[in-house]
C-alpha cells in the first residue's frame, strides 16, 4: 500500500461562529444561565467543530484546544497552580479539583460575598493580539492534577466516533509563560512539574490516546542554557510514557534551537513554515537519519488569504522527498484560534474579494487538498481554481495606487519630528493647557451599553435613519461631558459612542479595507475583535473623528482630548495583505493618521491621543530582528503625530506588555504623555520606565478595567503614592489601564469617582509637600 501524507489541524477557533461562546459566558457571569446550560453550550461548540474537522477529512484532530477562557489558564487550573490569595480568599484546597469559580476568579478576580480579590495578570500571547492569563509560580507553588479537562474532553470526542489528538502547552513554556515571584525562577520548579504531566499523559493513554500534541512555543525563542537544559530534562522523562508526543512550535523558526528539537526523544516535531520557510532544509536535514515525522505548518493561521496551494505543493514535497510521506504531516502554521470560523457565511462580502480569502474552514480544505496532493492524489481541477484566484488578486486594480505609494516613498526626516525638544514642548503645553498636577483623564472610550450598540445595529440594518441616530449620539456624548465635568475629570473624552471598534471604525472610513460580517476572532476571555481585511494601499478620503471631538469641546470648558488609533496598532490588529512588505502598508496608515491629526487641531483639539497598544506586540520573536522592526514602527508614529504646533499635546496608550526590553524605542516615539497598564502588577510595569529615567510625562494606570472589580479609593491612592516614590509629581498622569468599553456604567461610575477622589487627596500632598509622611 502506498504511504500517504497525514493531515492535521492543531487547533481550531473555539468561539463559535456567532461567537456563542461569548454570550455564553458572559450570561453565565451575569447569572442569567447556570452551569449545566453553559456547559452543554461548551458541548454543542465542541462536537459541532470536531465535526467540521472530520468532514474536512483530516486524520489528526485536536482535542483540549477548546477553553472557556483562555488555554494557558486552563493549564495553570489543570496543574494545580492556583495562587495562595485565591485559596485564602475562596477556601480553595491545594491539590484538590479546581471549579469555575475559582477559575473565573483567578482570570476576572471577585468582588462578591464579601470576597474582594484581584485578578492574574494578563499580556500578550507571543507576538499576537489574543492574551493570557500569566502563571504565578513562589517557591510555595506545588503542582497536581487539578482538572481533568484533557482527559474529559478527549472521551468526550471518543464517544461522539471521533479519534483526537489532546493539545497541552508543554511544561518548559508553560514555565516561561508565567513569572517567579520573591525571587522564584519558574524554571527551577520543572521537577514538580513534570511528575503531573506524566499522570495526565498516563491518564490519556489508559483512556485510548495514541498520540499527544504537545505545544512547546519557546523553541523558536531566543532562549537560555537553562531552558534549554530544561526542555532535555523535561523530555527524557515524558519522552517513553507509551503516548506519542509532537513537539510543536510556531510563529518563528527554530533556528539555533534545531538540532536541540530534533535530538528531543518524542515522535514528532511541527515547524512553522508560514513565518519561516527557510528553515525547512536545515531541519530535514537534523531529521534525515532518524524516524521522527515532521509537521509541515504550510498553511497560515494567524491570517485569512487564500493559500498558494502549488507553491506549497513545492515546499512540501521537498519533504517527502528526503524523509518519505509515512514521516510527512501536513498542518497549519500554528492553531486556527487566530483566523475567523467559516468565509461561506460571508454573504454581503464581493465576490472577488471573498475569491482571495480563507477563513479556518477553508484552510481545513488547503491542508486536505495538500496533503492528498503530496500523496500522488491531486485534485488537478481544485489546484487550477486556486491559481486561478491567487493571479486574480495579484492583477487587480484594486490594489493598488500611485498616489499613495509616491507619498511614502518622498518622506524626508522632517517629516518624523515635531518643531521642538519634548523639554520646550512641554512647558508651552503646560502655559497653554494650565491643568493642575496630577490631571485625571480617562484612555477614550465610555460603556457600549445594549441602547448603544442596538441604536447602531438599527443603523446598519438601514432601521434608524442617519438624523435620529446621531441625534442619539450626540445626547449620550452631551451625558458624557456632563457626567465628566460633575465628577471633576480634568482632560474629558466624547466617549466614542459612535465607534464599533478602536481599528474597525477607522479602517470603515479608509480607502484599502475591507470588512467581514462574522470574521470574530478572540482577543481575550469573552472579548472578541472583528479584524479589517487591509486589501490595497491605504489613504484617507476625508476627516474621520473631527466632528465628534469638537461637537463634545462644545460642550465643556476643559481641554476635550480627541481620540485616535495609532498605525502599527491598526496594522497589527488588522489582516493585513501580505503582496507588499508591511513596513509600506504601515507608513501609508501613519500618514492618514497624520492628516487626522493636523486637522484635529485646526478644529481647535488641543490633545490628541494616539493609540499604539500593539507596538511590542509587533515585535519579532527573535531580537536580532527586533531593530529593523522597532525602526519602521517608531517612525510610522512619529510621521502620526509630527507636523503640529508644540502647544497641541501628543498622548499614546499602551498596555499589557512588558517595556524593559524596547524603552528606547518607546522614548523615540516622543509622545509628549504615555499611558500604561501598572494596576495589576501594582505599578511594577512602571520599573522600565523609572530604571530608563523616562523624561515625559507617564499615566500609570490605577484601574484595572479588564476585572469586575470596582477599585477603592484607598487602593487607587495606594498605587498614587508608589508612582510619587519614584517620579516626579508633575510628571504624573491620573487614568484607568484601559479603555472603558466592556465594562457597565455601574463599574465605571463608581470606579472613576474614586479615581479623581484619589488624585485630589494625593494633588492635596503634593501641595503640602507630606507625601513622604503620608506614605
Amino acid at each position: 500500500m502506498t504511504a500517504t501524507v497525514k493531515s492535521a489541524n492543531l487547533g481550531f477557533p473555539r468561539i463559535g461562529l456567532k461567537r456563542e461562546l461569548k454570550k455564553a459566558v458572559e450570561s453565565f457571569w451575569k447569572e442569567e444561565i447556570d452551569t449545566a446550560m453553559l456547559m452543554n453550550i461548551a458541548r454543542d461548540l465542541r462536537k459541532r467543530h470536531w465535526g467540521a474537522q472530520k468532514e474536512a477529512g483530516l486524520d489528526l484532530i485536536p482535542s483540549n484546544d477548546f477553553s472557556l477562557y483562555d488555554q494557558v489558564l486552563d493549564m495553570s487550573a489543570t496543574l494545580g497552580a492556583v495562587p495562595d490569595r485565591y485559596a485564602q480568599a475562596l477556601g480553595y484546597t491545594p491539590g484538590t479539583p479546581v471549579d469555575l469559580d475559582l477559575y473565573f476568579a483567578m482570570a476576572r478576580g471577585r468582588q462578591k460575598d464579601n470576597i474582594d480579590v484581584v485578578a492574574m495578570e494578563m499580556t500578550k500571547w507571543f507576538d499576537t493580539n489574543y492574551h493570557y492569563i500569566v502563571p504565578e509560580f513562589t517557591a510555595q507553588t506545588k503542582f497536581a492534577l487539578s482538572s481533568t479537562k484533557v482527559i474529559d474532553e478527549y472521551k468526550e470526542a471518543k464517544a461522539l466516533g471521533i479519534e483526537t489528538r489532546p493539545v497541552l502547552i508543554g511544561p518548559v513554556s508553560f514555565l516561561l509563560l508565567g513569572k517567579g515571584y520573591d525571587g522564584v525562577e519558574p524554571l527551577s520548579l520543572l521537577d514538580n512539574l513534570v511528575p503531573v504531566y506524566l499522570d495526565i499523559l498516563n491518564k490519556l493513554k489508559d483512556a485510548g490516546a495514541q498520540t499527544v500534541q504537545i505545544d512547546e512555543p519557546f523553541l523558536a525563542m531566543d532562549i537560555d542554557s537553562a531552558a534549554k537544559t530544561a526542555y532535555e530534562n523535561a523530555y527524557k522523562s515524558l519522552g517513553n510514557c507509551g503516548v506519542e508526543i509532537t513537539l510543536t512550535t510556531y510563529f518563528e523558526g527554530l533556528r539555533e534551537n534545531i538540532n536541540l528539537a530534533a535530538n528531543l526523544p518524542v515522535a514528532g516535531l511541527h515547524i512553522d513554515l508560514s513565518r519561516a520557510p527557510g528553515q525547512l532544509d536545515d531541519v530535514i536535514s537534523a531529521l534525515k537519519n532518524g524516524n521522527k515525522t515532521l509537521s509541515l505548518g504550510l498553511i497560515d493561521g494567524r491570517n485569512i488569504w487564500k493559500s498558494n496551494l502549488e507553491n506549497l505543493l513545492t515546499l512540501g514535497q521537498k519533504a517527502v522527498n528526503e524523509l518519505g510521506a509515512d514521516r510527512v504531516i501536513v498542518a497549519p502554521s500554528c492553531s486556527l484560534l487566530h483566523s475567523p470560523v467559516d468565509l461561506a457565511e460571508e454573504i454581503k462580502l464581493d465576490e472577488e474579494l471573498k475569491s482571495w480569502l480563507a477563513f479556518a474552514r477553508q484552510k481545513l480544505d488547503e491542508i486536505k487538498l495538500l496533503a492528498d496532493a503530496l500523496s500522488g492524489q491531486k485534485d488537478e481541477s481544485a489546484f487550477a481554481a486556486n491559481a486561478k484566484d491567487i493571479q486574480a488578486r495579484a492583477s487587480s486594480t484594486r490594489i493598488h495606487n500611485t498616489d499613495v505609494k509616491d507619498r511614502v516613498s518622498n518622506l524626508k526626516e522632517s517629516d518624523i519630528q515635531r518643531k521642538s525638544p519634548f523639554d520646550q514642548r512641554i512647558v508651552a503645553q503646560r502655559q497653554h493647557l494650565g491643568l493642575p498636577a496630577l490631571p485625571t483623564t480617562t484612555i477614550g472610550s465610555f460603556p457600549q451599553t445594549t441602547d448603544v450598540r442596538q441604536a447602531r445595529a438599527k443603523f446598519k440594518r438601514g432601521e434608524m435613519n442617519r438624523d435620529a441616530y446621531e441625534k442619539f449620539l450626540e445626547e449620550k456624548t452631551v451625558q458624557a461631558m456632563k457626567w465628566q465635568d460633575d465628577i471633576g475629570i480634568d482632560v474629558p473624552v466624547h466617549g466614542e459612542f459612535e465607534r464599533n471598534d478602536m481599528v474597525e471604525y477607522f479602517g470603515e472610513k479608509l480607502n484599502g479595507f475591507a470588512f467581514t460580517k462574522n470574521g470574530w476572532v478572540q482577543s481575550y476571555g469573552s472579548r472578541c475583535v472583528k479584524p479589517p481585511v487591509i486589501f490595497g494601499d491605504v489613504d484617507r478620503p476625508e476627516a474621520m473623528t473631527v466632528f465628534w471631538s469638537s461637537f463634545a469641546q462644545e460642550h465643556t470648558d476643559k481641554p476635550v482630548k480627541g481620540m485616535l488609533t495609532g498605525p502599527v496598532t491598526i496594522l497589527q490588529w488588522s489582516f493585513v495583505r501580505d503582496d507588499q512588505p508591511r513596513e509600506i502598508t504601515c507608513k501609508q496608515i501613519g500618514l492618514a493618521i497624520r492628516d487626522e491629526v493636523k486637522d484635529l487641531e485646526n478644529a481647535g483639539i488641543q490633545i490628541i491621543q494616539i493609540d499604539e497598544p500593539a507596538l511590542r506586540e509587533g515585535l519579532p520573536l527573535r531580537k536580532v530582528d527586533w531593530p529593523a522592526y522597532l525602526k519602521w514602527a517608531v517612525e510610522s508614529f512619529r510621521i502620526s503625530s509630527s507636523g503640529i504646533e508644540d502647544t497641541t499635546q501628543i498622548h499614546t496608550h499602551m498596555c499589557y506588555c512588558e517595556f524593559n526590553d524596547i524603552i528606547d524605542s518607546i522614548a523615540a516615539l516622543d509622545a509628549d504623555v504615555i499611558s500604561i497598564e501598572t494596576s495589576r502588577s501594582a505599578m511594577e510595569l512602571l520599573d522600565a520606565f523609572v530604571d530608563y529615567k523616562y523624561p515625559n510625562e507617564i499615566g500609570p494606570g490605577v484601574y484595572d478595567i479588564h476585572s469586575p472589580r470596582i477599585p477603592k479609593r484607598e487602593e487607587m491612592e495606594t498605587l498614587l503614592r508608589k508612582a510619587l516614590k519614584v517620579l516626579r509629581g508633575d510628571q504624573i498622569w491620573v487614568n484607568p489601564d484601559c479603555g472603558l468599553k466592556t465594562r457597565s456604567w455601574e463599574e465605571v461610575r463608581p470606579a472613576l469617582v474614586n479615581m479623581v477622589e484619589a488624585a485630589k487627596t494625593l494633588r492635596e500632598e503634593l501641595d503640602s509637600n507630606d507625601v513622604k509622611a503620608a506614605s
